[in-house]
């Protein structure tokens, strides 16, 4: 393995986020910061506990993840689409460097990235509520799953991308609202029973409730489930980078 070239890979799309360090760490602060004053406050206040647990710490699991998906979504699809926007993909491909390891050193700067925004996330909402963490290896365990599989499937999106307008089609019109629909800020058994029925579609939903049973024991599917329903995905996502790899799809145009 070309670990030289992994590093390289790696030190040159991290450096865009030290580039932009402030805004890169101050827009999770205030954007956590405005969901608690809305959510945590405004309507936390008007509901009750959720399994025992308060609003304002249910939410925080739904909160990390929301945040963490789409970063690892985007930083995923922009890593690997300006380098064929600019013509620079193709020094990649020739260089002694083999598809595993280019997809390693994208997919690891975009997945630290937004595990370092999970972070700061979650420290600041400790701020406003009081957080117990019932199961902290597991919920390591499956925000890592999380963003590699997110971040490969922003890989994919931004191979698949030929212009900004289908980079951006869909995080901002598929994905996003499958967040947001996905028990991100409410349990689904606040539902009616056939929306319940609905939601049970929403792949999201294993991924929020399997995050949030890690912080708090309790979630709306079955742990086992959620941990299934992650590696089932991130595997989808490595079959179908083999096989763009393997066929030069959207890289030899």
């Amino acid at each position: 393995m070309n670990i030289y070239a992994i590093k390289a890979i790696y030190i040159h799309e991290m450096s865009r986020f030290f580039r932009t360090i402030i805004g890169s760490l101050i827009s999770p602060i205030i954007s956590t910061t405005l969901y608690f004053i809305v959510f945590g406050s405004a309507i936390g206040s008007r509901i009750t506990d959720i399994d025992g647990i308060t609003y304002g710490a249910f939410i925080v699991p739904g909160l990390m993840m929301l945040n963490m998906m789409t970063s690892s979504l985007n930083n995923g699809a922009f890593g690997i689409y300006f380098p064929k926007f600019s013509g620079t993909i193709y020094e990649i491909l020739s260089a002694p460097v083999s598809s595993f390891e280019i997809v390693i050193g994208y997919v690891g700067a975009a997945a630290t990235k937004s595990i370092l925004i999970g972070i700061i996330i979650l420290a600041t909402a400790s701020l406003f509520v009081d957080l117990e963490i019932k199961y902290p290896v597991l919920m390591l365990l499956i925000m890592i799953m999380t963003v590699v599989s997110f971040s490969l499937f922003g890989f994919i999106i931004g191979i698949w991308s030929d212009s900004f307008e289908r980079l951006n089609f869909i995080p901002t019109l598929v994905v996003t609202p499958l967040v947001f629909l996905g028990g991100t800020f409410y349990s689904i058994q606040m539902l009616p029973e056939l929306w319940q029925k609905i939601t049970l579609l929403n792949p999201v939903l294993y991924l929020v409730s399997g995050f949030r049973w890690s912080f708090f024991g309790t979630g709306d599917v079955s742990i086992t489930t959620s941990l299934l329903a992650i590696f089932l995905f991130t595997l989808l996502c490595i079959s179908v980078i083999i096989l763009i790899f393997k066929t030069g799809y959207k890289l030899q145009t």
